[in-house]
């Protein structure tokens, strides 16, 4: 017999069963929305979201008076989805390619033939170009989509696709060359290399923001999908002290004068007396950042390169000797043509017998011998410490990337060879900024002012922050450095060694230099410097002029090769700030004097 089921047993069973099912879907709903649907719901938006980088602006770098040097302007990085790019690749790299720099078909085939769903294709792209692809990736798309109407989807031909964009601002320089080698360049990745692009990189680069979007399977943004944005922070603006068009004057003035005199390199600093800002710090050779530059034209040698000043120094060496007292204007010496210093003869540039010099005809005739005779007077440790107080053998302050702080022996027991050479400008070396502000010192009275580069900071609404520096100093009296400044006045004078430094209308005090270099790799000397540097109107003096000219061949002299150049530059200063003439004449400084007859 057929025996029937249990009908009840079966019915309980299945209501057992059903309930368990129940009870499963029940905890699940409670841990979705009780115990954490926050990281659910954002493990879910993460499956199908896509982070874009929101790039800060970079700060602009402009001059004293608002020209920008270096600004930040629009353009793209192109990316492209593989998965989508690939059946294309072809097509679409025959687009992109003659528009791209940097690449080939080749590269842009492989790129968008690989794997994965996200490769870099150009980095900072002008929306010009990418609009131009744009147009003609749609043209290309017209005939195709014509070519599937109407056919199954499995026969269609696809369509040229995949390819994206994302901000990747580039940085451009309005002025070219100009201050190139102070301003700097940066990178791909849009950091600073070199110069205050460098060294300021953390204000002027902000901090980027990002935004993350839903998007669909094809990794396109889903239309008023949630969506979260952190707003990027712009970076700062940097204000220099420089002013553009007296920077673009002496750039032109020095490479003028490297390629007359067949000149390695050149340099010119002109700085602002009173506040120590560098109104032009110029170079030559130079670069133009928007075009192709080789690494080693980043470098700015007014700052980066050392080399010893020679006569230049002696201006520094007489402030030290007048503000201790040791000379006056009135101070004589008997000099002769030669002087043994520990066994080692040391001449003037000049063949001369015994000469009765006064301290003002040692400065304008640039003697060696005098100069070591006076210094001769002071203990070396008093000297070395008036060293270090008019700058010598510290940094600058301007902590500008790569600056060399020069080369002072350590300690004050210096034999009595080293003194007579740094005395007159020898055996020791600077930069050219190092070299200016100390001659500034002597220019401003006995102050020193450490000299400034960046004036100001400005943020994203306008505002400036003044940028700060070390206070002045005193190093010598005022009357120690009117005496110096008085026989500075005798170079520029017709018996002086530089009177193509003269200046028509303004008194002009100056200082020439003619210095050995070491030739590097070999340990001894066989190149040279010549130099001048000087302060107009000299009895009211509102710029110093410093001009180096690095391996200048044929006849060598500072007053020759720099005189023209400081001249040329510091009258266009002269003129753009509207300095009148004080009207002084001329002193009639006796460079030489006479025995008195018994």
């Amino acid at each position: 017999m057929l025996r029937l089921g249990r009908p009840a047993l079966r019915l309980r069973m299945t209501f057992g069963v059903m309930a368990f099912v129940l009870s499963l879907f029940a905890g699940r709903l409670v841990l979705l929305q009780g115990v954490d649907p926050d990281s659910y719901a954002q493990a879910a938006t993460k499956e199908n979201a896509a982070k874009y980088t929101l790039h800060a602006n970079r700060g602009t770098i402009e001059d004293r008076n608002g020209v920008e040097l270096a600004v930040t302007e629009d353009a793209v990085a192109i990316t492209a989805d593989p998965q989508q790019t690939k059946p294309v690749a072809q097509q679409l790299a025959a687009i992109l390619a003659p528009k791209l720099t940097g690449t080939t078909t080749a590269k842009l085939v492989a790129a968008m033939s690989g794997t994965g769903r996200f490769t870099y294709l150009a980095r900072q792209v002008s929306p010009t170009i990418w609009s131009t692809i744009q147009a003609e990736i749609k043209a290309a798309n017209v005939p195709i989509a014509e070519q599937n109407k109407g056919k199954p989807t499995e026969q269609q031909a696809p369509m040229l696709a995949g390819l994206y964009t994302e901000e990747d601002p580039i940085r451009s320089h309005p002025n070219g060359s100009i201050a190139a080698t102070v301003v700097g360049v940066t990178g791909a990745d849009g950091k600073g290399l070199s110069g205050l692009e460098y060294g300021l990189n953390d204000k002027l680069s902000g901090k980027d923001g990002q935004a993350m979007y839903e998007v669909d399977a094809k990794g396109n943004k889903i239309p008023n999908a949630n969506h979260t944005v952190q707003e990027p922070k712009p970076g700062l603006g940097v204000q220099l002290t420089l002013d553009t068009d007296l920077q673009y004057v002496a750039q032109k003035r020095i490479e003028a004068a490297v390629k007359q005199y067949k000149a390695s390199s050149g340099t010119v600093v002109v700085m602002d007396v009173k506040s120590g800002e560098l109104m032009a710090m110029a170079n030559y050779p130079t670069f133009d950042p928007n075009k192709k530059y080789k690494s080693s034209d980043l470098n700015n040698p007014a700052l980066e390169r050392s080399y010893e000043p020679g006569s230049v120094q002696k201006v520094v060496t007489m402030a030290a000797l007048a503000d201790a007292g040791i000379i006056d204007l009135n101070t004589k010496l008997q000099v002769p043509g030669s002087i043994d210093v520990q066994r080692r003869i040391i001449k003037d540039h000049w063949s001369h017998d015994t000469m009765n010099l006064t301290i003002s005809g040692v400065i304008a005739k640039s003697s060696n011998v005098g100069t070591i005779m006076a210094a001769q007077k002071m203990p070396i440790p008093q000297f070395v410490k008036y060293l270090h107080d008019f700058g010598f053998g510290e940094p600058t302050g301007l902590n500008f990337p790569g600056e060399t702080k020069g080369l002072l022996t350590p300690g004050d027991e210096w034999p009595e060879l080293t003194r007579s050479n740094v005395a007159f400008g020898q055996g020791l070396s600077v930069n050219a900024v190092q070299e200016t502000a100390a001659v500034n010192a002597v220019a401003n009275g006995g102050v020193y002012v450490p000299p400034k580069l960046v004036r100001n900071y400005v943020d994203a609404n306008g505002a400036t922050v003044p940028n700060q520096t070390a206070p002045p100093r005193r190093v010598v009296s005022e009357k120690a450095a009117k005496e110096v400044a008085t026989m500075m006045e005798a170079v520029t004078a017709k018996k002086g060694t530089a009177p193509q430094a003269a200046i028509d209308g303004y008194l002009v005090a100056g200082k020439t230099g003619t210095a050995q270099q070491v030739v590097p790799g070999t340990g001894k000397y066989g190149a040279w410097a010549t130099s001048f540097a000087g302060f107009a109107p000299a009895d009211n003096p509102r710029f110093v002029t410093y001009v180096v000219l690095h391996d200048p061949q044929g006849a060598r002299g500072g007053g020759l090769q720099g005189g023209p150049v400081f001249r040329d530059v510091m009258s266009y200063a002269l003129q753009k700030y509207v300095v009148p003439p004080t009207g002084a004449q001329q002193p009639n400084i006796p460079l030489t004097w006479t025995s008195s007859k018994r």
